[in-house]
């Protein structure tokens, strides 16, 4: 597929002046164990007196400005003679190059790599992981400029996984059609372990790095799964080959999607147990749904991308949490989860939704505008202010599911939704998508009204009405917590240097209405002195009022920046919800073919 289908139509910024640039990377590592990727960028073509190189700040699917220009070192350029040039820095992330009467000129840096996460490249003596957005600069106004890359592994390693096209003639070499296709294409070098399969005429690699307990055809078996049942929901898997870059430690986690790779953070020891390997099946899930919902289908502010400051877009509860919900739904079509241990899983999200704060404060809607200053920079009272719309944004898609499938007698349901909006706005049209768009399509899709879940559940911070909707798969929310005659403080407590100290206090609890701050040192409560020792289920302070009833007055000595203070409140009842879903008793027939399209029973 062509890279201009890839991220759409590009407006390019490109001058006559650069028309003729030819850009080449070569990138080696001399000193892996102190954590440097070294950089050479050839630059051909010049016909400008100067060339301004930049550096994203951020990169795609991670919505953080995480700066990446302050990895830089050692900024050098000569020209093809091999003579200095002046070149100056203009900014955080730019560098401009003075190319009077040189028409090729070379770039030499050095970026320090030393950040585990699925995002930020890491290097080490055992393997480096490269997120190019980190390490490749780009000439400005060019980023349509195709660009071959030469790596030079380190010593011993002798593998190199990414989704980059291979030049076959040329050693190591790999081409790149755009910046965009760079920047979205992850390289892992070293001696992982990499194993392949074929699903739906795909083919996949998967690069593993850590070692693990994993079983390799336990794996090809179930990813293939997946893999088929979410082409399915498309009709088309629109990639020739795919890699995944797992990354295994003693614990870890998360992912990051790309254009026909993604890379995945998993716990090494974990994949022998069945939730272990479940959970490491759902990121999988998760991560593979983008390939469609995000890589190519996306809201409009996602692509073309500027790489030089936030892009910003409401909704994605679309990208995320749609793809959330979605993790779940097909490692269950596939066979790996019951439909009772979906219902169970799912139950337990509400729980989580419904017990933050935050849900009552924040829409959904907000909360994806802000994430560039929420959701990746979150603090101690962030549980209070917003909310996430990767577990709120699943929810909207849960009760969309319902409300199509049942306004549609069985007939359709989001997976309708999405595959249409897929052949609207990239195959036909090769754009992203408006809300009022994607709003448009549920309801043609639907034949119903979605005006009150924008209203009240997207734009607003009404609680949604669950048993409206899963009662019409015959279902409902129970909360085994309603009844529950526990007492209330609203603080949680941390054991930390021998010293019982409060971590986090909820909105409107007695504990935020008394006062009791972030970083206090509890010491007593009603004269008991609170010893500085914790297990594994709860704090001193917590297996105090667990002796106390909703009521209670009890007054705590806490120690606030080495001062003492005396606090008083009264406990209330325990608010949190404790949610099961269970089935009506006598569904109807119409509830039975809801449920049924629903869990694909």
């Amino acid at each position: 597929m062509k890279s201009t289908r890839y991220f759409f139509l590009f407006l390019s910024m490109s001058s006559t002046l650069f028309a003729q640039n030819k850009i080449d990377f070569e990138i080696s590592f001399n000193e892996p164990q102190a954590h440097y990727v070294e950089v050479e960028m050839n630059i051909s073509g010049i016909k400008s007196k100067y060339i301004d190189l930049k550096m994203p700040v951020w990169t795609p699917g991670s919505y953080l400005i995480r700066e990446f220009s302050k990895n830089v070192e050692g900024f050098r350029v000569v020209n093809s003679k091999g003579q200095e040039l002046q070149s100056e820095k203009i900014s955080k992330n730019t560098w401009r190059l003075n190319t009077t009467n040189s028409d090729m000129v070379k770039v030499n840096y050095r970026v320090y790599s030393f950040e585990i996460s699925v995002r930020t490249s890491f290097v080490d003596e055992s393997h480096a992981f490269l997120s190019p957005t980190g390490v490749f600069m780009y000439p400005d106004g060019q980023l349509k400029l195709a660009s071959e890359i030469v790596i030079k592994p380190y010593k011993n390693w002798s593998k190199i996984s990414t989704g980059l096209e291979k030049i076959e003639s040329k050693s190591n070499t790999y081409f790149a059609p755009d910046f965009d296709v760079l920047y979205d294409s992850p390289i892992e070098i070293g001696n992982q372990d990499i194993f392949e399969f074929i699903a739906e005429g795909v083919q996949h690699e998967v690069a593993m790095y850590g070692g693990g307990n994993y079983n390799k055809e336990v794996l090809k078996r179930d990813m293939t799964k997946i893999i088929s049942e979410q082409t399915k929901t498309f009709g088309v898997n629109p990639n020739k080959r795919y890699v995944f870059i797992v990354h295994n430690f003693n614990s870890g986690g998360g992912g990051l999607e790309h254009y026909n790779s993604t890379v995945l953070g998993a716990s090494r020891n974990s994949y022998n147990t069945e939730a272990g390997l479940l959970r490491f099946l759902a990121l999988v899930s998760h991560e593979y749904y983008h390939l469609w919902n995000v890589k190519r289908l996306r809201p409009i502010a996602l692509g073309p991308f500027n790489y030089e400051q936030e892009n910003y877009t409401s909704n994605l509860w679309i990208a995320e949490g749609f793809t959330a919900y979605y993790q779940d739904i097909y490692t269950k079509r596939a066979g790996l989860q019951s439909p009772d241990r979906y219902l169970t899983n799912l139950a337990s999200s509400i729980s989580s939704v419904e017990n933050q704060p935050g849900n009552r404060v924040d829409p959904v809607s907000e909360a994806s505008f802000d994430a560039w200053i929420k959701l990746y920079r979150p603090n101690e009272n962030s549980a209070n202010s917003t909310i996430s719309y990767y577990s709120k944004g699943a929810l909207i898609a849960l009760i969309m599911d319902l409300q199509i499938i049942q306004s549609t007698r069985a007939k359709a349901g989001l997976d309708e939704v999405m595959k249409a909006m897929y052949d609207e706005y990239f195959t036909k049209k090769s754009r992203g998508y408006t809300d009022a768009e994607f709003k448009a399509m549920l309801e043609k899709v639907s034949g119903n009204s979605f005006d009150d879940v924008y209203k009240d559940y997207i734009n607003g911070i009404q609680t949604i009405d669950y048993n409206k909707y899963l009662g019409y798969a015959g279902f409902t929310l129970i909360d085994d917590a309603a009844k529950s005659k526990d007492a209330y403080l609203g603080a949680v407590t941390t054991l930390k240097d021998a010293k019982i100290m409060v971590t986090g206090v909820s909105r409107d609890s007695p504990a935020w209405i008394a006062g009791l701050n972030v970083n206090d040192e509890i010491l007593s409560i009603d004269d008991h002195r609170i010893n500085n020792v914790s297990d594994q289920r709860m704090t001193e302070v917590e297996k105090y009022i667990s002796t106390k009833k909703p009521g209670d007055k009890i007054n705590m000595t806490i120690s606030r920046d080495g001062l003492i203070r005396q606090i008083e409140l009264t406990l209330i009842k325990n608010p949190n919800h404790r949610f099961r879903i269970t089935s009506l008793p006598n569904p109807s027939e119409e509830q039975i073919a809801v449920r049924k399209r629903w869990l694909r029973l």
